[in-house]
């Protein structure tokens, strides 16, 4: 008999690739992941995963269990949440993980109708980045993730996840106050092409999206200044040290002294963000009402 808890070991192990990050992930030792592998290899009868100098991966069967492991646990994810729906599971408390802004745009305001609507319902709101949050509920830290899609983000139909689509905003150009294009109406991103750039660090969302804009306009974007606190970004370009693309609710309420914001020519790069869980545990009673939440928010109901 496969013991659940081993199958979330086996699953974290295939996501963070080394024993170490896996067990630090769970709340484990990086010895009791071992013994947990070896255990599970021992009752399927198969090797499941090989140890190398750049961490671990799966062996083929490893591979074929851990197919079989996205779907036992969305179905144990279903389980709970039929359960918690038949002891009528009115009060609880939801962790969701979202980026500053997403933050401010959509679970501030879902909160706020949650207060009203399902006051049993406790949001506890951690802050992180969009790439952070997805792992972060794939380890089973928080309930909710609220994300933005990136290259190499989980995809739509990923086994382990259920998407629920938000909104989407472009990205804006913010230039100098004395630059070039400071009067120009729109500004097209092939005549920053010289200039240097302020953005987001690698592995930051936001920075994939400026990046590909710019590849997307013929030149790689010399990122001289780098923070992924757009109120930083902003606060360089006022100092003449730059260039940006910032997402266009991140510049609400912000000092944009010594600046211009203009809207990129042609198509804006834009940025789409979305609520995600572990796949099954969207009809949970406590996790329904705050996607639901979510979604009413982002169309600004």
């Amino acid at each position: 008999m496969i013991e659940a808890r081993r199958l979330h070991i086996l699953r974290a192990v295939a996501d963070h690739r080394t024993v170490t990050a896996a067990a630090a992930a769970l709340y484990l030792t990086p010895s009791a992941v071992s013994q947990q592998l070896t255990s599970l290899e021992q009752e399927t009868g198969h090797r499941l995963v090989e140890r190398g100098a750049k961490g671990v991966r799966l062996t083929p069967a490893g591979e074929i269990l851990l197919s079989h492991t996205n779907a036992v646990l969305a179905q144990l994810e279903r389980a709970e949440a039929e359960l918690a729906a038949y002891g009528k599971g009115e009060a609880g408390t939801v962790t969701v993980a979202a980026f500053a802004t997403g933050i401010a745009q959509v679970v501030a305001p879902a909160l706020a109708r949650l207060g009203r609507s399902a006051p049993g319902i406790g949001i506890r709101v951690r802050d992180a980045e969009g790439d952070a949050s997805l792992r972060m509920l794939l380890d089973r830290q928080v309930d909710v993730a609220v994300a933005v899609e990136y290259r190499g983000a989980p995809p739509a139909d990923d086994p382990r996840l259920t998407h629920l689509p938000l909104y989407a905003e472009p990205f804006d150009a913010v230039v100098p106050l004395g630059h070039r294009l400071a009067d120009d109406g729109e500004v097209p991103l092939s005549e920053l092409s010289k200039d240097p750039w302020i953005g987001p660090y690698p592995g930051n969302p936001c920075h994939d999206v400026v990046v590909l804009a710019c590849e997307s306009a013929g030149f790689q974007p010399r990122l001289e200044h780098s923070s992924d606190d757009f109120r930083a970004v902003v606060a360089l370009a006022s100092a003449d040290a730059g260039v940006a693309l910032v997402p266009r609710s991140a510049l609400r309420g912000m000092d944009l002294t010594g600046v211009v914001v203009r809207p990129v020519d042609g198509v804006a790069p834009t940025r789409r963000v979305f609520a995600a869980v572990r796949r099954g545990a969207e009809a949970h009673p406590l996790i329904r009402p705050v996607l639901e939440a979510l979604g009413q928010a982002a169309a600004g109901g």
